[in-house]
């Protein structure tokens, strides 16, 4: 009997000798993937990073090549895994020896007939997450999600936190709605026994993106020239301020809470002006009423039936570009006593990398 527990123990040593703690990144190649894992490589613990196309990759050097001359070396010490957050073969291979998930992957679009694609891969997706994590005893999870998942309320003046109700009676755009139902995946995670933080982020500003469509185009558009503006007020928080808070979370006690991440409120029109005299550029002088606004999102339906057209103004983005939302970002400030960086100086930083990619 003792030559058999002997035996036992020995192989459960030889088993935890060869087991190497790893994070893994699921959207690596992403705004907030890509410079999650520029700040994790500071750390000791090996990296696994999931993408999904290999053109993709070569943006995560990019971003690198902005913060460091060692792009290349920095790149070949994580570990790139090809899958899809919708391929379970091959992220069972991925989550081995997996300890902590920080999961960025996100598919993101305003246009209507995307809807079951943004459903596949953010809610199914992130359910895909959840249940690998549960299954591989994953320690903690951070999910990154967005402000448009938080609740609203008509009155303008009252700051939206984490306790304003989420309403599916609200005209939600389908990139909201299908991030509340991966919040909802998570929060079910926790329920069977996972650790797990979300993380709200208001318009994200960081550099290596500028024309994929995301916070890193309006750049591109301002430099291009942008002749209107919008009389609409969002949040707005700088990319290595969402990085931050995520280890930082993923250090802590803090479990199965959820956090907006706004540095500030800034109109649509002071962060144009903002950023076009940061770019050397005319800031927007003519402003875009709600009202052309709704015959700008009508006629682009109307092309869209007509021609088969892809959708670049819907209802929701139109009524989002009027509509007067500020957060409240406290509880995070509290929480882990964060400050968030002046989103002038992150105006600033981003327009001199951009102005440098040129």
């Amino acid at each position: 009997m003792k030559l058999i527990l002997s035996d036992f123990s020995c192989k459960l040593r030889l088993k935890k000798l060869n087991f190497t703690p790893m994070i893994l990144v699921t959207g690596g190649t992403g705004l907030v993937g890509s410079h999650l894992l520029l700040q994790l490589l500071k750390g000791d613990e090996p990296i696994r990073a999931i993408y999904r196309r290999d053109k993709t990759l070569s943006r995560v050097k990019n971003v690198f090549s902005y913060f460091s001359d060692d792009a290349d070396i920095l790149f070949n010490k994580i570990e790139w895994v090809e899958a899809d957050v919708n391929d379970i073969p091959k992220l069972q291979d991925a989550f081995k020896n997996i300890t902590h998930v920080y999961h960025c992957a996100a598919f993101i679009s305003f246009e209507p007939d995307k809807y079951r694609a943004l459903r596949r891969v953010n809610i199914e997706g992130t359910a895909n997450i959840v249940n690998l994590s549960i299954s591989h005893q994953v320690k903690k999870l951070c999910y990154v999600s967005t402000i448009a998942a938080i609740g609203h309320h008509s009155n303008p003046k009252k700051l939206i936190d984490e306790q304003t109700e989420w309403s599916p009676e609200n005209d939600n755009s389908i990139y909201a709605i299908t991030k509340y139902g991966a919040e909802l995946e998570v929060w079910r995670g926790t329920q069977e026994g996972l650790d797990a933080v979300i993380v709200n982020p208001g318009i994200i500003l960081g550099a290596g993106y500028w024309n994929d469509g995301g916070s890193g185009s309006f750049f591109q558009r301002i430099y291009n020239g942008v002749p209107y503006y919008t009389s609409g007020v969002t949040g707005y928080v700088d990319v290595w301020d969402v990085i931050n808070v995520m280890e930082e979370l993923m250090k802590s006690s803090v479990k199965n809470e959820g956090f907006i991440l706004v540095s500030e409120n800034l109109s649509f029109k002071s962060f144009f002006t903002k950023t076009a005299l940061n770019l050397g550029v005319k800031p927007p002088k003519k402003e875009a009423s709600s009202w052309l606004l709704g015959i700008g999102w009508r006629l682009d339906w109307l092309n869209h039936k007509l021609f088969g057209s892809r959708r670049r103004l819907s209802k929701q983005t139109a009524k989002s570009a009027v509509s007067n939302t500020k957060y409240d970002a406290s509880k995070i400030k509290n929480s882990i006593n964060f400050e968030f960086k002046p989103i002038d100086t992150s105006i600033k930083e981003v327009s001199t990398l951009f102005l440098k990619n040129l």
